[in-house]
């Protein structure tokens, strides 16, 4: 690794992932660099008032002119490629554009890194987010580094067509390049599109008497969840490593939604929750994951890391927030 301030490049920093990874990498001493899309992105605002450390370039991961322009100007030694259209549920509505962006956008940005580290290609090191969507309905629990992937949605292959081509780009070029196959993980910077935070704002809401109703599809689809906050650690843990390789990221313990539901309602003191949640089939997925849970065994051997923040905290964490937020007026 360098002698001098390392320096890092992160797409996607405007998402919860970005913004914390971000603010490790700040208190680690490094200079940070991210990349946003459009000048008049809505969300720059939020990352310039909670980083506002953070170099911004415009860039788009579909315009290998614009990602060869943050690279030189940040000159990084770390590359964190976060970015994408990472809302499962539109991927159905918008496939092609989430391939152009999930997908051929980690081309993008590979090729990107490989022709702006020259003669070294080992220079620049690479991390790809990969996801637990790559899975999809793969019959082996828990899922490990090598188990099948079997993608249920336009977002689980894109996300697979990039996982591969990070190990392609690795094993054909010699790239430091790294993936980490995270699983879900939430955080009250969530967007509130995904199902975690639509819970934690809604029992927010109700508990400040200001809605009497949580609208979801399935309550029996379940995940392995963690804070996003304890993941973006591994993501460094990865980049520090000799050798670039794939680890899954994961707590390792299931839940579905129903049981989100009830530690929400019950952080507000309400047992009973059947009269405030209504299931409306609109709301579900036309291809279903029923179950993800992940085997982080070889992040614990390899990179030392554990999650530090469990599911009731967690959630807890998350409709605290809310709560301030409504009351803030946010």
């Amino acid at each position: 690794m360098p002698s001098h301030r390392p320096s890092a490049l992160i797409t996607g920093i405007t998402g919860q992932d970005g913004l914390y990874l971000a603010e490790l990498l700040l208190a680690k001493g490094y200079e940070v660099h991210g990349v946003i899309r459009g000048q008049n992105n809505p969300r720059r605002e939020l990352v310039e008032r909670l980083v506002p450390d953070v170099h911004l370039h415009n860039g788009d991961l579909t315009d290998m002119s614009s990602l060869l322009r943050a690279l030189g100007s940040a000159r990084p030694d770390e590359v964190y490629n976060l970015g994408a259209i990472s809302f499962v549920a539109y991927s159905w509505e918008n496939a092609a554009l989430t391939a152009d962006v999930t997908a051929k956008g980690v081309l993008t940005m590979l090729e990107a890194v490989r022709l702006h580290a020259g003669d070294d290609p080992g220079a620049v090191r690479f991390y790809q987010a990969s996801s637990s969507e790559m899975f999809g309905s793969v019959p082996e629990w828990p899922q490990h580094e090598r188990t099948l992937l079997w993608p249920r949605s336009p977002y689980g292959v894109s996300k697979v067509f990039g996982h591969y081509m990070t190990i392609n780009y690795r094993e054909s070029y010699g790239m430091h390049a790294s993936s980490g196959i995270l699983f879900n993980h939430e955080s009250p910077r969530r967007g509130e599109e995904f199902v975690t935070r639509k819970v934690s704002r809604a029992v927010a809401a109700i508990s400040l008497g200001l809605a009497d109703e949580l609208v979801l599809g399935t309550l029996d689809a379940q995940r392995d969840w963690g804070f996003a906050g304890d993941y973006v650690e591994a993501m460094w843990l990865m980049l520090q490593q000799d050798q670039p390789d794939d680890y899954v990221i994961a707590t390792g313990v299931t839940h579905s939604i129903r049981d989100l539901v009830d530690v929400a309602f019950r952080h507000i003191g309400v047992d009973d929750w059947s009269g405030h949640v209504r299931q409306d089939d609109r709301f579900r997925r036309p291809a279903e994951v029923d179950r993800l849970v992940g085997d982080a065994s070889k992040a614990r051997e390899v990179l030392g890391w554990k999650p530090r923040v469990g599911f009731d905290e967690l959630v807890a964490m998350m409709v605290d927030a809310d709560i301030a937020a409504l009351r803030a007026g946010w």
